[in-house]
């Protein structure tokens, strides 16, 4: 069955499967999966020839055996097949050995006896050539250049006077040092496959072991198993001390040891770390140690010098400044060591991408999530769409998913505009290589973009594509504007057929691939990645589980479409901004090193449209740029909800791979009784412990074998039924045995034998709304529920798996995206942040008490309770920021008469503080502008949105209310920031507008008690005008906002003649210079003078 490009609509649980708006052009096909034969020696790929036929070694059997193997094998070893024990015979472009029989006829006659120029008998020249061929044995048969042959061309005999040989420090001193032979064991695979000398060195002093090639390598103690056991031992210990080659050349008196391997540039390592510099870290370190000295000294001096006349004050400023202090260790501690990284894309493109060949970099499905295109506008979703499909990646390796999760006819025709655009601008971008690729920010640059392209035909073809470009903003503006009132009877398609999705809370699931099939390509005629619309099944009655459920129905249906192996997930105005980025994520996921155990690649929050003072501190470059790099250097950084790159292993909730451990050494010194009475207890409870973990563990056990699926799968072997069965395959994943065979294909892939109808079928059964039901989806599986910060209890649960995570930093941004820029709008973007904390904090997953005995680390975990409790700060901090207006209010003060031990003490707390966030910001990279105004946005939204999301989370988990705050738009403004400038009112101004007004009539009537007091009062109001001053200093943005664009006056101006105004009017009325002194009636005190 064929969709022809049809969009797919349909229901599982009604048995309804409906194909609508027929394309003639457009088909969705199956994907195949690749596979070449494998060297059963070395376990490299065997190469092809140049007629496209694979190497064949023996005539008889086939036995797969690769092209250096083959000829080791008939050079050194028995020269018999393996398998069928026949004498291999020679083939064409191999070098004749003793013992091939006579052959007639021209041959190859060059390469028979090895018939060369003078020039390649120099040995430092021979010795390269081996280099590069050992190093580059898996790039295919390529005809060799310039007349150089490789090693396997050359005789054992004609070599081994030119090259000294790895001895193992031996000889034998029955054979003359010129008839040496050259070794190659067969156990180096491709990978891994080194040469320990690339050019010979005169000024060693290991004597070679020399080898007589008519001995069988028996007598030299090859091909027993203690050899066997040798050779992987010392294969392990190179890989460890591997190190790195530098691009500038290799230089071996770097090196502690002279005899590591040496990599070529496409086997090094695809990524680095770089630490902090010590001058910066340890420095920083320190102080922090000295700030916890200074802050225990701080709380036994606070403790033992309570304030009697103000008791209540000085006990709700200690219990305060307590948890303020735990706060501070919560969230210092995961800073301890920062890392930076550092990517290779040359690199991966060496190992990934050899000419000649397909690229070997592995596909990554992206999703992009979206619900209501009139508050998420198409036109912002439709440039994030195409920045995708014109990234550079391989076409066929890329597939965007787009979620509608309001069913919206707009966000359909939206789609279908922008894969018709998509024709003519991904080729576009890729030809000219621009940055970035989203058309909407890109012709909005302030750049002379003819500064660097010269070519007319740039300029000719930018010109004629910002005109395409703004004819498909028109249309897409005349679709928003058609959408503003919904016909009666709802929308109907092209063909007549009502929308299935008009009533948005009762639809069926639909599915339409647009770009990716057969007969759809861009103008130059090339294919294009694919481009899919997903709209989820959604019916009364049912928990849709917003955000996280519409992004576990896209992991279901894109593995049964494509099943890439690593997942990509941005929100729908979160643009990719540097076209490399999902190769930059690849040099930490496809690392054969390191990469199996990384679960996602975090990338930074970057923002456009912020106002250049970053009023409202959207960029958070503090939480980016030092919080996220500190906890890179733990296990990783937390998930941050958008641009990132997930391994689709680790979201199916397995655990990730443990590597061995080698047997923990003992000591033999003391008696055998003495360890069995030690060590018995210990065993006792290591063994009632891993029967529990092992329990705990065998759903998540992962097997990398397709088992016992369902008998109408063909492809899927049912021999191993045993080690899970598919009762509980069907409890974790789910009743479909399409996606339960693609969960356990680890590389990615379509089963075999599944067809286009059987996958359209099961794409439609994977986004029914009861699919979940009784599963482990949201529990244990994709994206967590219970929170409407998914995303933090989502990385939070595989971190609990032991998996690591890592933050890539590029010096391009890899994405942007729009922020909330007014006040109220920011305000509630807060508030949903800080409501998710809540819920995490009072639900099962609470990282105080969950995850214990599994792979989370302690710092690690530190990082978790400080992003949950946060909101609990928000009393301390609401009565903390009320405290000095009381005081000046009252006359009292919440310290009392300090001493000069006391003065110093607070000075030193002060200095500590500031010293270190001056070195926070040094080793991050964070100007003081950020970072004060992150200060300021820290008072802001905790006496607001965190006080709020508080009691509205206690009234959600433990009543079962939920309260909204709604905004209600009160005007704006044209023009650039003009948002910024926009006034909505909202419940949760009335905190901060009331501390305010508190604060400054404080600082108001302290001042004038101080006027009527005389002189020695003004000493202790500096204490308290310090506070109130402070209060009003970080609640100073808020204050701008509040009074909206500067029109009139500047705000500064207004506030200080409020103040001031104040200040002078109660001096007025003290002095009151204009009453004449002789109309003061004096009394009489009577007290006797005299």
């Amino acid at each position: 069955m064929d969709t022809k490009g049809r969009l797919v609509a349909g229901s599982h649980n009604r048995n309804e499967f409906v194909l609508i708006n027929a394309d003639e052009i457009a088909r969705v096909t199956s994907v195949k999966e690749l596979s070449g034969q494998i060297c059963q020696i070395c376990g490299d790929e065997i190469e092809i020839s140049l007629d496209g036929e694979p190497f064949v070694a023996c005539n008889e059997c086939a036995f797969p055996v690769c092209r250096p193997c083959y000829e080791y094998e008939r050079r050194e070893g028995n020269q018999a097949c393996p398998q069928c024990k026949t004498r291999y015979k020679r083939i064409k472009g191999c070098p004749r050995v003793e013992g091939d029989e006579e052959e007639d006829g021209a041959d190859d006659l060059e390469n028979e006896f090895d018939i060369a120029s003078q020039d390649r008998r120099d040995p430092h020249h021979i010795a390269a050539v081996m280099l590069s061929a050992r190093l580059n044995i898996n790039r295919g048969s390529q005809p060799h250049v310039s007349g150089i042959s490789t090693p396997a061309e050359f005789d054992a005999a004609s070599v081994a006077t030119e090259i000294p040989l790895l001895t193992y420090g031996e000889e034998d001193a029955g054979i003359s040092s010129d008839k040496h032979a050259l070794i190659v064991p067969p156990f180096m695979s491709c990978g891994k496959r080194v040469h320990p000398m690339p050019v010979p060195d005169p000024s060693l002093t290991l004597p070679p072991r020399p080898m007589d090639p008519k001995k069988d390598l028996a007598d030299y103690g090859y091909g027993t198993v203690a050899w066997k056991e040798r050779m992987e031992d010392w294969k392990r210990k190179q890989n460890e001390k591997l190190q790195v080659v530098k691009h500038e050349g290799y230089n071996r008196d770097e090196f502690e040891d002279p005899d590591l391997p040496v990599m070529d540039e496409g086997r090094q390592p695809l990524s680095r770390k770089l630490p902090i510099p010590s001058s910066k870290i340890n420095p920083y370190r320190l102080i922090i140690l000295l700030r916890l000295v200074v802050l225990v000294l701080f709380f036994h001096y606070r403790i033992l010098h309570p304030v009697n006349d103000a008791y209540v004050l000085w006990l709700l400023s200690v219990i305060c400044e307590i948890w303020f202090a735990v706060s501070w260790i919560l969230d210092q501690f995961p800073k301890w060591c920062p890392i930076e990284r550092e990517t290779y894309l040359d690199r991966l493109s060496l190992r990934y991408e050899k000419e000649g060949k397909p690229s070997d970099l592995a596909s990554v499905d992206i999703f992009v999530s979206t619900v209501d295109p009139l508050k998420e506008p198409p036109l912002i979703t439709a440039n994030t769409v195409l920045s995708i499909l014109s990234v550079d990646y391989p076409v066929d390796k890329v597939a965007c998913y787009v979620s509608d999760d309001g069913a919206a006819m707009l966000t359909f025709e939206a789609l279908s505009e922008t894969s018709e655009f998509a024709r003519k601008w991904v080729p576009f971008c890729k030809k000219f290589s621009i940055e970035p690729r989203a058309p909407e920010w890109y012709f909005s640059q302030k750049v002379d973009y003819l500064r660097d392209k010269v070519d007319p035909a740039f300029v000719r073809e930018r010109r004629a594509m910002k005109r395409e470009y703004e004819e498909f903003k028109v249309r897409i503006n005349g679709l928003v504007s058609t959408a503003q009132k919904v016909p009666e009877e709802g929308w109907t398609m092209q063909d007549g057929t009502p929308w299935p999705g008009n009533n948005i809370r009762d639809h069926p699931g639909m599915i339409q691939v647009f770009l990716g099939h057969d007969g759809v390509r861009d103008i130059e005629g090339n294919e294009l990645p694919r481009l899919i619309y997903v709209s989820r099944e959604k019916r009364p009655g049912f928990d849709h589980h917003k955000k996280a459920g519409a992004m576990n129905a896209l992991v279901r249906v894109s593995a049964i479409i494509s099943n890439a192996p690593f997942l990509l997930n941005v929100d729908c105005d979160h643009y990719i901004n540097n076209s490399k980025a999902l190769r930059e994520a690849m040099c930490f996921m496809m690392d054969p090193i390191s990469g199996k155990k990384i679960c996602y690649v975090q990338f930074p929050q970057r923002f456009d449209g912020i106002d250049r003072h970053d009023r409202y501190s959207n960029r958070n470059v503090v939480f980016f740029d030092i919080n996220m790099k500190g906890l890179d250097g733990i296990q990783g950084p937390i998930y941050v909800g958008t641009g990132c790159v997930f391994r689709r292993q680790a979201l199916y909730g397995y655990d990730a791979p443990v590597k061995k451990k080698p047997p923990r050494r003992t000591c033999n010194c003391l008696p055998k009784w003495c360890c069995c009475c030690c060590c018995r207890s210990k065993k006792k409870n290591k063994k009632s412990k891993s029967n529990d973990n092992k329990k705990n563990k065998e759903v998540t056990k992962q097997i990398y074998a397709l088992e016992n699926i369902e008998e109408g799968i063909e492809g899927i072997d049912n021999e191993k039924s045993s080690l899970m069965p598919q009762i509980k395959f069907e409890k974790k994943f789910g009743q479909s045995p399409v996606f339960i065979a693609s969960t356990l294909m680890e590389d990615g892939g379509v089963p075999k034998g599944a067809t286009t109808a059987s996958l359209l079928k099961e794409a439609i059964h994977v986004i029914s709304c009861g699919y979940e039901d009784k599963t482990d989806w949201g529990k244990e599986v994709g994206w967590i529920y219970g929170s409407v910060t998914e995303d933090i209890l989502t990385g939070f649960k595989m971190h609990c798996h032991g998996w690591r995570s890592v933050y890539c930093i590029p010096k391009r941004p890899a994405f942007k995206g729009s922020a909330p820029i007014n006040l109220s709008d920011r305000l509630h973007q807060v508030l949903r942040w800080a409501l998710g904390s809540v819920e995490i904090f009072l639900s099962r997953h609470c990282p105080i008490w969950y995850g214990y005995g599994c792979g989370l680390k302690p710092l690690e975990r530190f990082s978790y309770i400080a992003s949950v409790v946060y909101p609990l700060t928000s009393i301390p901090l609401l009565i903390y920021c009320t405290l000095p207006a009381v005081c000046l209010l009252t006359g009292k003060f919440i310290v009392p008469e300090i001493s000069n031990y006391a003065s110093l003490l607070f000075m030193s707390l002060f200095v500590v503080i500031a010293v270190t966030s001056i070195l926070e910001m040094q080793w991050g990279g964070v100007g003081i502008h950020d970072w004060w105004r992150n200060e300021q946005f820290w008072v802001i939204g905790g006496v607001s949105s965190h006080l709020f999301a508080l009691f509205q989370g206690l009234l959600k988990v433990l009543a079962g209310v939920n309260t909204n705050f709604t905004v209600t738009s009160k005007g704006g403004d044209d023009g650039e920031f003009s948002e910024l400038y926009l006034f909505k009112w909202t419940s949760l101004l009335i905190p901060p507008m009331t501390l305010l007004i508190i604060n400054v009539i404080g600082v108001i009537v302290g001042v004038s008690d101080a006027i009527s007091n005389g002189y020695d009062s003004w000493g202790p109001l500096f204490g308290r005008l310090f506070f109130a001053i402070w209060v009003i200093v970080h609640l100073y943005p808020f204050l701008k906002g509040l009074m909206g664009k500067q029109d009139r006056l500047p705000t500064i101006i207004v506030v200080w003649s409020i103040l001031l105004a104040s200040i002078l009017s109660l001096l007025w009325a003290r002095v009151n210079p204009f009453v004449s002194k002789g109309d003061i009636v004096l009394e009489v005190c009577g007290l006797d003078c005299d």
